[in-house]
């Protein structure tokens, strides 16, 4: 069953009818096998249409949809003897960012993911992915730990922002994620960073300042959300879509620009529609931008990160 958006209601009506049609009993009145593959077919071309044109708006509630495999569903799949780690060492445990060591593809690695939670629990015992300073504290940790042992970082990043609540900015939020940057920055191991959902300011960077960053057909990468920068430029959330638009926040947009490096193609209908698909499909990717910096020399990985954010937006937009 799947959790439709608005946009996709045509499609929804369509489905509904299969389904509809699979439940009826044979009259031998009415060839039903025919009449589903009809509809069928009409589904699939209406899917192509729809997703084949996606303005900011729709791609902003796909990248959002409930169903997209989330942080926890791509480690479960990729990484064996995964060992979770916790805690910053200094204030608390943070479930907003789940990290440890494993092995990918029989390379040892350590993964670090922010995760939104999958139902209404986990979303809020992860806190719908919005990371407090701890959490942005143990992921220096784990980067550092990484550094030291030689092991390349994957990053998976799915979060509207950083959270913003005052016992956040008390305990130095803005300071931790700056941090975060810096270590990504300094490290001497690859760094493997892909958006797979939401990627809201620096919440998202402070894990994307990567030697490579990957991203989802469908996903989307920027400063503010389109509520937040509506209700800042027109004072009102209603513009919502006219702003997602303005803010150039798309794949294919930010390819454009030089601040990702791959777009990761998903299936027809986004990946909430075929999980296993986009998951194999992204560890193939990630399994490739890593051999990309085999045999690299620590001082040569850490110059090449360095030099690619300096050169980001020296020549300006067209």
């Amino acid at each position: 069953m799947h959790n439709y958006l608005d946009f996709e209601k045509p499609i929804a009506e369509l489905e509904g009818k299969i389904e509809e049609l699979r439940h009826l009993s044979g009259s031998g009145e009415v060839n039903i096998a025919d009449e589903v593959t009809k509809l069928q077919a009409k589904v699939d071309k209406l899917l192509a249409q729809t997703y084949s044109k996606l303005t900011p708006w729709q791609k902003t509630q796909v990248a959002r949809h409930h169903d997209r495999p989330h942080a926890v569903d791509y480690i479960s799949a990729w990484i064996e003897d995964f060992t979770p780690l916790a805690g910053d060492r200094a204030f608390a445990e943070d479930q907003a960012i789940l990290g440890g060591i494993g092995r990918f593809r029989g390379r040892s690695v350590m993964v670090i993911g922010t995760e939104k939670g999958a139902d209404t629990e986990a979303r809020v015992k992860h806190n719908f992915g919005m990371a407090r300073p701890e959490g942005y504290r143990k992921a220096q940790r784990l980067m550092t730990m990484a550094d030291h042992f030689g092991l390349p970082v994957i990053t998976l990043v799915d979060t509207p922002g950083a959270y913003p609540g005052v016992d956040a900015e008390a305990r130095g939020q803005a300071e931790a994620i700056a941090r975060s940057i810096e270590t990504c920055l300094a490290l001497k191991v690859p760094l493997i960073s892909v958006i797979i959902g939401e990627g809201g300011s620096g919440g998202a960077i402070a894990l994307a300042t990567a030697n490579t960053v990957l991203m989802l057909e469908h996903a989307i990468y920027s400063v503010i959300s389109p509520e937040g920068c509506a209700s800042i430029l027109w004072r009102s959330g209603d513009m919502a879509q006219a702003a997602a638009a303005a803010m150039r926040l798309t794949a294919q947009d930010l390819m454009e620009f030089g601040i990702i490096d791959v777009v990761v193609p998903e299936p027809m209908g986004g990946a909430h529609r075929e999980r296993d698909i986009v998951i194999d499909a992204l560890e193939d990717a990630v399994d490739e931008a890593l051999n990309a910096f085999q045999g690299m020399e620590g001082a040569m990985l850490k110059a090449s990160r360095r030099d690619k954010y300096l050169a980001m937006g020296k020549t300006g937009l067209a």
